[in-house]
């Protein structure tokens, strides 16, 4: 049996979802080949984004993302507020580190990074605003994982788990260990876990002081830097504590 025709709306998605960091300009012949659709289709869903601003052409012809398409992203509401209570804790924690603040989200079994504050002497990151890894990959995500409904704790737990790095934790025992590890220190040291050169220290953010987990706030530093993972943990707490409270009280000034 065929698989049915794209609606209207399917076929814009799928020229949208041809965009990402490892294609972030293309030609109409390559939009055509990643998404399947037909020349003449493509060109015609092209034609209507770029009236409508979200896609935008190079001088060489080429195709990119328009600046329509973040500034609809941006006001996400589920997003919007997380990262504008965050953004003032997060550059104070920068200025006390002087090292890569990140804010992640859980999204499914997948985390999605929604902010980031980066000096240029950083360690350089695989991550950045915008892109997606599975939770596990990371130790800001083993901290929204240690949080997640248990039927999605389970779900990754009796996945195939990949082995970033010879030191990724692809035990499912050892990780459910860790994940216990984390719901009782609060804080969480990922070491080497997605590269060989950092080291991340990464905690949860509430809705209060104890309410739900939203987010995970993390700073990465360099492998070479290890000895300093430790001392991150108050400035990093202190962060994730008046973050928490801010969104607990526009929570509650909402409501």
């Amino acid at each position: 049996m065929s698989a049915p025709r794209s609606t209207a709306a399917g076929k814009v998605l799928e020229v949208l979802s041809a965009f990402d960091r490892e294609h972030p300009s293309q030609t109409l012949s390559e939009i055509a080949q990643r998404t399947g659709l037909a020349l003449s289709t493509t060109h015609r869903v092209v034609a209507e984004l770029a009236g409508w601003g979200v896609l935008e052409r190079a001088e060489d012809g080429s195709w990119h993302v328009g600046l329509r398409l973040w500034e609809i992203a941006s006001g996400c509401p589920r997003t919007q507020i997380l990262r504008d209570v965050a953004l003032p804790f997060m550059q104070d924690l920068y200025e006390a580190t002087h090292e890569n603040i990140q804010l992640a989200v859980r999204e499914g079994t997948e985390l999605v990074f929604v902010e980031r504050i980066a000096g240029h002497r950083s360690v350089e990151l695989l991550t950045m605003v915008g892109t997606r890894f599975p939770i596990a990959s990371t130790g800001m995500g083993r901290v929204l994982l240690a949080h997640a409904p248990q039927e999605i704790q389970e779900e990754v737990l009796h996945a195939p788990l990949r082995a970033w790095t010879a030191h990724t934790v692809v035990d499912p025992k050892a990780l459910r260990a860790q994940l216990d590890l984390i719901r009782r220190e609060h804080v969480f040291v990922s070491d080497r876990q997605l590269s060989e050169s950092t080291v991340a220290v990464a905690a949860p953010v509430r809705i209060g002081r104890a309410g739900p987990v939203s987010a995970a706030l993390g700073v990465v530093i360099t492998a070479r830097g290890a000895g300093r993972a430790r001392r991150l943990r108050e400035p990093l707490l202190r962060a994730v504590h008046g973050i928490s409270e801010e969104l607990g009280r526009r929570t509650r000034t909402a409501s």
